[in-house]
């Protein structure tokens, strides 16, 4: 099926001339995850995971992904002919080095304008510059050949009250006009639908787990123009916007729009958000500043409202963990259990929870040699029985009207290994060391992220992600600009200061392929402590209370510190957690939040 499909598409790319076709997994507004009918590389690989990008040649079709996805894509891609590149790993080209070393002198680089981010776009033109060549991005190729691809999705917009925002249009309005203004921009123009849904008080639904709405703005001191489908404007809607001021138009007007803008405007956007088309429709008098959204970091900094709401949303995840992890514990062995049936129970519980939306992310659900696949999503074909024996690896999370929420927890179903108690309790130990982090304002992820790494770094052991990223509120589940990363990436952003109100994960782990997998993930707000002539010393603040389970730490390994952030870690758990229990319940927290 997959060899039908590149034939299809090197046909139509045979018509025009094109020597090499570039399929990102993008959307229009480069979202990290994206609705069905933007799975174009899923269509063209068969790779399922949520990052990678193809390039096909008339003769090679090469998919490109990171380490959480080198096991996953190593099996999807076989018997397709599509080649997998690792990135970062030694000896393998960049997208863009493989583009430059493949495209013959006089080519064509194609790609659907819409998909790449200008800057991006930028750079692939240098190349075919370099090369005499030149680009085609005015079509979508894909949608030549994918014949019954989905629509795009039209969700209800809800109204995002400000007892969960904690500051209202006019306010957050103000604040970016102030941006624009200290940066000398008279026009704003924002593609990113987090940043969009954010600064309008308004959630969607158009990106499953991700609560946005496909959409455009342009914001002057003096204008606001909403560019989205039609359909989901309804008078109550409607009525809102007007009231804030709020002008509304079709979304696939924007591109006619961008191209009219009077060339007097200084005009303020993110290459690396906005798409390669958008910047390319420009009038050639109008100033660009490039410059990240002021939003990135006003909605990353979380406001005491938001703070106190998301400190309520965890505490009703963590029943519902909670909840799950007592299930597993005490019938494990006596029904029948799988990796999907054990996810279903899981997101049972937290529809349980008085106001819960929706699941902040697919669950990562991992048994065994399973757990190792760093994103795996049990499939029918995949789905494997839990038997009391060995480790499950459970990444999952959810939104409610107070906030989202991203939490991992390994679990022992039955006897375990002397290895796999050693690398549980490695994994515990990085995440306790992080979180009891005392340090001076001003650190970036940067900072931290020894503090993780050091209990695999000694034994010359590592693993194959960043340690920590942001979390959106009630938006998307992976956030920046916050994040813990030992290391610089062209595009990370792991060297911003962590900021006080800044909500970041805490989650690192150990993977043995065809072993497995095992990783602990808290979130923490970041807090100012204590002020004195050495300086501002900031701390962390746990959101997250569930177990760390028991059944696979070893004591002996660890330090009496260590033992003691964990047994503070579990006091509070059981402090908060066990009046919402029945008793049953309660008595078994009380077990696994022991001190040890």
């Amino acid at each position: 099926m997959i060899q039908d499909r590149l034939k299809a598409l090197r046909s139509e790319m045979a018509k025009r001339g094109i020597s090499l076709y570039v399929v990102p997994t993008a959307d229009f507004h480069e979202s990290e995850y994206v609705g069905e009918h933007f799975k174009a590389r899923k269509y063209i690989t068969g790779f399922t995971g949520s990052a990678g990008t193809a390039v096909i040649t008339m003769d090679e079709a090469g998919l490109w992904t990171d380490g959480r996805y080198f096991v996953q894509a190593a099996a999807q891609l076989k018997d397709t002919t599509v080649k997998l590149f690792k990135i970062g790993e030694e000896g393998v080209p960049t997208v863009d080095e493989y583009i430059k070393d493949t495209l013959s002198d006089g080519g064509v680089i194609g790609f659907d304008g819409r998909v790449v981010n200008a800057a991006w776009g930028k750079r692939l033109s240098e190349i075919a510059k370099e090369k005499h060549g030149s680009m085609y991005v005015n079509e979508d190729l894909i949608d030549l050949i994918w014949t019954d691809r989905p629509p795009m999705s039209k969700a209800p917009v809800m109204i995002f009250d400000n007892k969960y925002t904690g500051e209202d249009i006019s306010s957050k309005l103000k604040r970016v006009r102030e941006q624009m203004a200290q940066k000398g921009a008279t026009l704003h123009l924002m593609s990113s639908l987090y940043d969009i849904a954010w600064l309008l008080n308004v959630r969607g639904g158009d990106i499953s787990y991700v609560p946005v709405v496909l959409s455009y703005l342009a914001l002057s001191q003096d204008s606001c123009i909403w560019f989205l489908q039609e359909e989901v404007v309804t008078e109550t809607l409607k009525a809102y916007l007007d009231k804030n001021g709020i002008q509304t138009r079709p979304y696939d007007d924007f591109y006619e729009y961008v191209k009219h803008i009077d060339e007097k405007e200084t005009v303020l956007l993110n290459t690396s958000i906005v798409n390669y088309r958008i910047c390319d429709s420009l009038p050639d008098g109008v100033k660009v500043i490039d410059a990240e959204d002021p939003t990135v970091v006003m909605k990353a900094v979380k406001n005491e409202v938001q703070l106190e709401n998301l400190r309520k949303a965890h505490l009703k995840d963590a029943v519902a963990m909670c909840k799950f992890m007592y299930w597993l514990k005490t019938n494990i062995g006596k029904i029948p259990m799988t990796e999907i049936s054990a996810s279903d129970y899981l997101a049972s519980l937290r529809a349980e929870q008085e106001g819960f939306l929706d699941l902040s992310f697919a669950t990562i659900c991992g048994y065994a040699d399973h757990g190792a696949i760093v994103h795996y999503s049990a499939t029918e074909e995949s789905d494997r029985q839990l038997k009391h024996e060995s480790l499950l690896l459970v990444d999952s999370g959810g939104h409610y009207l107070e906030g989202t929420t991203d939490i991992t927890r390994t679990f022992a179903l039955g006897p375990v290994t002397d290895e796999m108690k050693d690398m549980f309790t490695r994994v515990c130990r990085s995440n306790m060391n992080l979180a009891n982090a005392r340090f001076k304002e001003g650190c970036s992820g940067l900072n931290f992220d020894i503090l993780a790494r050091e209990p695999f770094w000694e034994i010359g052991m590592d693993y194959n992600h960043g340690t920590g990223h942001g979390v959106g509120y009630v938006l998307n589940v992976h956030e920046g600009p916050n994040s813990f990363h030992w290391k610089q990436y062209p595009g990370r952003t792991a060297e911003r200061v962590i900021e006080e109100g800044m909500v970041t994960t805490d989650e690192p782990g150990i993977y043995l392929e065809g072993k497995f997998g095992i990783r602990t993930e808290n979130e923490l707000i970041c807090r100012k402590g204590e002020k004195n002539e050495y300086g501002q010393f900031m701390y962390f603040e746990n959101l997250t209370y569930v177990p760390i389970d028991l059944d696979a730490i070893d004591p002996n390994q660890m330090t009496d510190r260590e033992k003691g952030y964990l047994n503070a870690y579990h006091a509070r758990v059981y402090e908060l957690v066990s009046p919402f229990l029945n008793d049953e319940e309660a008595q078994w927290l009380k077990k696994y939040t022991r001190a040890i």
